[in-house]
């Protein structure tokens, strides 16, 4: 999906009103932090100031590029079966990471500093109060992902269309993956490879939306509501028969997931043959 080269300046003018919303966010989150507020509810609260310093620092962005912003969130380019595929490829996604977790602990990669405290395999389930899971799900599921695939896939991927698609896709992904943290770089870059497909094959960014929306949604489930320890203690480990286990639910992730991106490639060759 090759469009017109914006001015360089544009796409300088993006990178650097993303790192900017970034640094007044995290100013903002130690700020709530130092007034006592719970983590998660502070992080949640202070990306509410991203969407005023994007809209400030980049209105003259958006309002060149309004008629192609408008174009990427097109309905006539989503059918129920791009939505369920979608929504699959970001059920898979999230399965991906718990896998991925789950072998790190059996094989002793992630581990408590503490060797003392042996713990579980112990989870329960018990969500935050209404109101602070209420805002996670309006930032994470709804406005995060809206922002982050216009900016991400929608305007930066499509920038950079012109140089072939794993440029583009890869050069996305980097980006979307430095403005996060660091300790998620490794599945950020890998779901930004996926979305970045999604976006490259649909021509809109509705599909990538959707699978980022739903891969938030679980998190908002398994970060706030379910509690989960386990530390096995080092003489244990590895865990062979849970490490291999979780190794093959990746691998049988990751292939469904590769299934679904080549399936819908397949499906978009022969649709003008029909």
């Amino acid at each position: 999906m090759t469009i017109a080269r914006p001015p360089r300046i544009h796409l300088i003018a993006v990178i650097v009103a993303i790192f900017a919303a970034l640094i007044g966010r995290a100013w903002l989150e130690v700020k709530f932090l130092a007034d006592g507020l719970e983590k998660d509810y502070a992080a949640d609260l202070s990306y509410l100031v991203v969407p005023p310093i994007l809209l400030v620092l980049l209105f003259p962005v958006v309002r060149y590029h309004r008629s192609f912003i408008a174009s990427l969130f097109e309905l006539r380019g989503l059918s129920l079966r791009i939505a369920l595929n979608a929504l699959a490829i970001g059920v898979l996604l999230r399965l991906t990471a718990w896998s991925e977790l789950f072998a790190g602990i059996s094989f002793g990669f992630y581990k408590n500093a503490d060797a003392s405290a042996v713990i579980g395999p112990a989870f329960s389930f018990n969500c935050p109060e209404p109101h602070v899971i209420a805002l996670g799900f309006a930032v994470m599921v709804l406005m995060v992902p809206f922002i982050e695939e216009l900016i991400h896939r929608g305007l930066i991927q499509s920038w950079l269309s012109h140089l072939g698609p794993v440029v583009a896709i890869l050069s996305s992904s980097i980006l979307f993956m430095l403005s996060h943290r660091p300790s998620t770089w490794g599945y950020v870059f890998y779901a930004g490879l996926v979305f970045g497909i999604l976006f490259w094959q649909n021509k809109t960014v509705w599909p990538s939306l959707i699978t980022h929306a739903t891969v938030n949604g679980l998190i908002q489930i398994d970060w706030r509501c379910l509690q989960g320890k386990w530390n096995p203690p080092a003489s244990q480990l590895p865990i062979w028969s849970a490490g291999l286990l979780s190794l093959l639910m990746l691998l049988a992730c990751t292939f469904a997931i590769a299934y679904l991106l080549l399936k819908k490639k397949a499906g978009a060759q022969e649709a003008p043959r029909r």
